[in-house]
């Protein structure tokens, strides 16, 4: 019985995850009724929890496929509960990504849910674990623009949609970014079990500087233009213009003033 209960507490959602979706749903619904004397905070808020939620999602993609492949000590650390305190990195998995959104409207991949690899076995399945949290993302973005390539718009406010957008982008972001093959992020993790020994040793010791160099190379305009133009066509694919999203990324950082363009299209 003990060990029933325990098993039901580490799968019972957070209050915490709970209280970041009930945050993302009034600060949804003041966007769409225009409810919020500054229409901006309201937008921001929405897509800041929003976004945590997909964080957690993220992680909770990676710990529950981990768990259905013989990690039995997921449902023990938390991992289950959706609550982004008990991730082993907080910093990395939910205050990093958010500070740069606010900063610059990137969806910076965050990862931080300890799986204890040997208990898994299976080239398949440990390729699986990595990309079960970027494929989260990719579904979190067919749902954001699922209004635009639907062709569902009429009746939908324009901040709001302005503000599905912006989220909509951060989550392909995160995807593309998440899915590259490099050391530290998911995409090599997809790879590595099908890598060498000889070839893994030698990839281990920079593993943790892998998303700090994306991030570097990322500050080089050349690239940047290139990986932003690459974003703008998968979004365009989806039936979300360029303009749609640069409004809702001047609402999100309503601080900065907002252009008229985006407050009467």
């Amino acid at each position: 019985m003990t060990t029933a209960a325990r098993r039901h507490s580490d799968r019972r959602i957070s209050p915490v995850f709970l209280g970041i979706v009930a945050v993302t749903a009034v600060s949804g619904w003041a966007v769409w009724t225009d409810f919020s004397a500054v229409p901006g905070l309201a937008v921001f808020l929405f897509v800041v929890g929003a976004w945590i939620v997909s964080l957690c999602l993220h992680e909770y993609a990676h710990a529950r496929t981990a768990l259905h492949s013989g990690d039995i000590s997921i449902g023990a650390k938390g991992y289950l509960t959706l609550n982004p305190l008990k991730y082993t990195h907080a910093l990395l998995s939910i205050v990093l990504p958010v500070v740069f959104v606010i900063m610059g409207g990137i969806g910076l991949p965050g990862g931080a849910v300890f799986i204890e690899r040997h208990r898994i076995r299976g080239r398949w399945r440990h390729s699986l674990i990595s990309a079960a949290g970027p494929l989260t993302n990719v579904l979190f973005a067919l749902v954001c623009t699922a209004p635009f390539w639907l062709g569902a718009l009429d009746g939908v406010p324009w901040p709001f949609r302005f503000a599905l957008a912006f989220l909509a982008m951060l989550q392909v972001t995160a995807a593309i970014l998440n899915f590259l093959p490099v050391p530290g992020l998911d995409g090599y993790g997809v790879v590595e079990p099908w890598l060498s020994h000889a070839v893994r040793r030698q990839v281990e010791p920079i593993a943790p500087f892998g998303l700090l160099a994306v991030f570097v190379v990322l500050w080089i305009p050349a690239v940047n233009g290139v990986f932003f133009d690459a974003v703008y066509a998968v979004m365009e694919a989806f039936g979300v213009r360029e303009a749609e999203i640069w409004c809702g990324r001047d609402l999100f950082m309503f601080w900065q003033g907002t252009s008229a363009y985006c407050t009467a299209p």
